[in-house]
């Protein structure tokens, strides 16, 4: 899973809804949604295929159409600006994408034939790809798709331009590659914030106080890593945090502390490989 670009022309359907789920803090990987949906490599998958796969994910996708563009963008940025992504079926309706936000005029899309997947588009280059010409009934179509959670969800991805921009640096690509897991991660020690959520920290916070600790430490542990390696693992986790609103309660600090020390650890190990512990240098047992 993460975000990267598709491996084939036809997989697009099935990106784009794991997009749109990601935004919602909805994980899913994109060959199950091709299964459910019923995509095929000589036709993808259609807005109904998509739809049922949506539904399987307790989400609604629903089909609109408008036929000028002052209409279409009204009616995108309707749904865009309730934190509800859509999703366009662009270049003569030959490819998904996924548009997750608009900010002064320039929207955040993540489309998987991008290398980066995350991208920004101004009004005019989104209007010039989504377009459709029905030559039958001689007239133009923008068809949109938002995706409607069916329940309550926790935490809404919340995409900007700087962030969008920090994600396409070749030196994040890491970032991008894992984001599902990273999250799943911080799931396990962080919370999401809601309207009643006191004595808490920031992902920022809890770093300033005791990244410089668990990085010695783990450094310290393993004997072969350079800690600027394990701070930027940290600052992976801590944009990932920030992006869906996850915060820390402080009666879970030492837990926290704990938990990000475990797997820091692990990603060392799995990284650089582990020698023996606790096992005499000389190899005998006696």
């Amino acid at each position: 899973m993460g975000l990267y670009p598709q491996p084939n022309v036809w997989q697009c359907g099935p990106f784009a809804l794991k997009h749109a789920l990601v935004s919602l803090g909805i994980f899913a990987d994109e060959e199950e949604i091709t299964k459910i949906a019923g995509a095929k490599w000589w036709s993808g998958a259609d807005e109904t295929q998509l739809g049922k796969a949506a539904r399987h994910y307790n989400c609604e996708l629903l089909v609109l159409r408008e036929h000028e563009p002052v209409a279409a963008k009204r009616g995108l940025l309707s749904y865009l600006r309730k934190g509800i992504p859509c999703l366009l079926c662009v270049y003569n309706w030959g490819h998904w994408i996924t548009v997750v936000k608009e900010v002064k005029g320039k929207f955040i899309v993540l489309d998987s034939k991008d290398k980066a997947v995350l991208t920004i588009v101004t009004w005019s280059e989104l209007r010039r790809h989504w377009i459709y010409y029905d030559r039958k009934r001689k007239k133009n179509l923008y068809d949109y798709h938002p995706v409607i959670p069916r329940v309550r969800v926790q935490t809404r991805a919340k995409f900007s331009l700087a962030r969008v921009k920090h994600m396409r640096r070749p030196e994040n690509r890491l970032l991008a590659l894992c984001w599902d897991e990273f999250l799943a991660d911080l799931s396990d020690i962080c919370k999401p914030r809601t309207p009643l959520s006191e004595n808490v920290m920031s992902m920022g916070e809890f770093l300033r106080r005791h990244e410089a600790m668990i990085v010695d430490q783990v450094t310290f542990w393993h004997g072969k890593i350079q800690p600027k390696e394990a701070r930027k693992i940290l600052e992976h986790m801590h944009f990932v945090a920030d992006t869906y609103g996850l915060i820390i309660h402080m009666e879970d600090e030492n837990r926290a502390i704990a938990g990000l020390s475990s797997v820091l650890a692990l990603w060392a190990a799995a990284e650089y490989g582990v020698d023996k512990i606790y096992a005499p240098k000389n190899g005998n047992n006696h």
